[in-house]
């Protein structure tokens, strides 16, 4: 099998998506009913964090154990990843060490450079740019409690950050469409990222509109790490795009409510909102643990039958 690496979303097909999310459903079911199952034996990751993390850690640490592998967490702090030595360096002798490697990083240029000299399957962590890992969790746990996201309506009110990009490009893989509202000068830049098909979302300048009759709606922190400069200047801008009950109303009856987490209550979103019967903020943040432990063996191993 050929290495394929997981660097931003639609690095993956349609098809490859749907069984990542089957095999999802059946290893976090085998978890939940403590079945052992180690199909990564002796394999290790590598974990490479230049971004702080809480989710991303647990999860992939926690995760590629729980199939039988190991996991080593290198921070750029502690290695020469941090003294200047050369990205592609770095990953020709990290790869000939691992079996797989995921990174958590600032600009997507190092993880494409990084990805180009790797023996083994790289795993965007997160960057400014993507947060892959983070979608796929969402849209699984979409699935799980609603069914297909296939046509359905996504409404993103906040920054138009990482997650915002990565929802564009989710939606043209697995056909849904995604109501963006931002405030003015932070606008998406869909070509940027190679979203080219402009039938899969629409902008919307008034957060309530984007939210009407949505299936789902989600935000994000409105400081996204690397702009802590720009904070006091986001917060007065983003002041209206805070997602409260109001919006919740707007969307359609059973519309769920997510948070990649973590979350400012009273900022991007209210405690009711987070905190109320809509929100599957916590299923959302445990299947980070499945759908990467799924994505990991497949990876590795490619398609198992059965």
């Amino acid at each position: 099998m050929a290495i394929k690496h997981f660097l931003q979303f639609k690095d993956f097909t349609r098809e490859e998506l749907e069984y990542v999310f089957e095999r999802t459903r059946w290893i976090k079911n085998q978890f939940k009913s403590y079945q052992k199952y180690w199909p990564l034996s002796d394999r290790t990751l590598v974990m490479i964090f230049e971004k702080a993390s809480t989710r991303t850690r647990l999860s992939f640490e926690a995760g590629v154990q729980q199939l039988g592998g190991s996991a080593i967490y290198l921070n750029t702090r502690d290695s020469q990843l941090g003294r200047g030595e050369p990205v592609e360096d770095a990953a020709q002798v990290i790869s000939r060490m691992s079996d797989i490697v995921m990174i958590r990083t600032f600009e997507q240029d190092i993880i494409e450079r990084f990805a180009a000299n790797s023996r083994v399957p790289v795993i965007n962590g997160l960057t400014n740019e993507y947060h892959p890992c983070q979608i796929l969790a969402d849209i699984y746990t979409y699935i799980e409690h609603r069914g297909s996201i296939q046509g359905k309506t996504i409404a993103w009110v906040g920054d138009a950050n990482n997650m915002c990009n990565t929802w564009l490009q989710a939606a043209e893989v697995l056909d849904f469409k995604v109501h963006v509202s931002t405030p003015p000068g932070y606008e998406i830049k869909p070509e940027q990222i190679g979203v080219f098909d402009h039938s899969h979302f629409q902008v919307f300048a008034d957060p309530m509109d984007a939210c009407r009759g949505a299936d789902l709606v989600t935000t994000d922190v409105w400081t996204s790490m690397g702009f802590e400069a720009e904070n006091e200047t986001r917060i007065k801008a983003f002041a209206d795009w805070c997602v409260d009950a109001e919006m919740m109303r707007v969307a359609n009856p059973g519309a769920l409510f997510m948070h990649c987490l973590p979350a400012h209550r009273g900022e991007e979103v209210t405690a009711e909102v987070i905190d109320g019967a809509q929100s599957v903020v916590w299923d959302e943040a445990e299947n980070r643990l499945h759908v990467q432990k799924a994505l990991m063996e497949y990876l590795m191993l490619g398609r198992i039958s059965g």
